[in-house]
């Protein structure tokens, strides 16, 4: 057993505090939206310039005109605020934002991300992440432990371009918890029906006690 991409997202919103700015990244963190506790007030934050995303719309709800930065369709809330992409990144680089929940392709041990470019294969562009992750004051990475050949991307060193040198706080996989500390990274909690040789088998990085 382990954490399917929703169950990440649930355990991802167990971060948010309340009264927090956070921005949400591309993928799987864009369900986090969905989970957030029912005593936690947060303002969601889109480096296109939306504060205060709501959950993501039913088929009746659609808004063509309402996305976010990965360009899906959201909903707005009544206390929502739109402004420009300079206005946006201001409160990035600022450090107006708090927290920044984001994808990844691979993390190292010592914190450095890499979640924008893979040699070769055509991509959008780098987005907002190398201003979040200088910026704000908290990255939590939420992605899947392995790639799809089996292989671990939670390493020792990244192999593809950074986004950013040792600025991931916490990972969040769907094996389990794991926090950047002095020498490694320690595990936090395990997903349900996961095993501690399970996580570290699937493990590149080293684990510390």
């Amino acid at each position: 057993m382990a954490w399917d991409r929703d169950q990440m997202a649930v355990r991802a919103a167990r971060e948010l505090q309340d009264g927090m700015y956070v921005n949400l990244g591309i993928g799987i963190p864009t369900f986090v939206a969905n989970h957030i506790p029912e005593d936690v007030r947060v303002m969601l934050q889109s480096e296109n310039g939306l504060l205060g995303i709501g959950p993501f719309p039913t088929e009746n709800e659609v808004d063509a005109d309402l996305i976010n930065a990965g360009k899906q369709t959201v909903t707005a809330l009544p206390h929502s605020a739109f402004f420009d992409s300079a206005q946006s990144f201001a409160m990035i680089r600022g450090g107006k934002i708090a927290m920044a929940i984001l994808g990844a392709m691979e993390v190292a041990e010592n914190g450095d991300l890499a979640n924008w470019i893979v040699p070769g294969k055509l991509v959008k562009g780098m987005g907002g992440a190398m201003d979040l992750v200088a910026g704000v004051k908290r990255v939590v990475v939420v992605m899947d432990h392995t790639n799809k050949a089996g292989e671990s991307k939670v390493l020792k060193a990244c192999t593809l371009p950074l986004t950013g040198k040792r600025v991931v706080d916490r990972i969040i996989t769907n094996l389990g918890v794991l926090d950047v500390v002095e020498g490694g990274l320690k595990v936090v909690e395990l997903a349900e029906g996961v095993t501690g040789a399970e996580l570290h088998g699937a493990t590149e990085a080293t684990i510390v006690n």
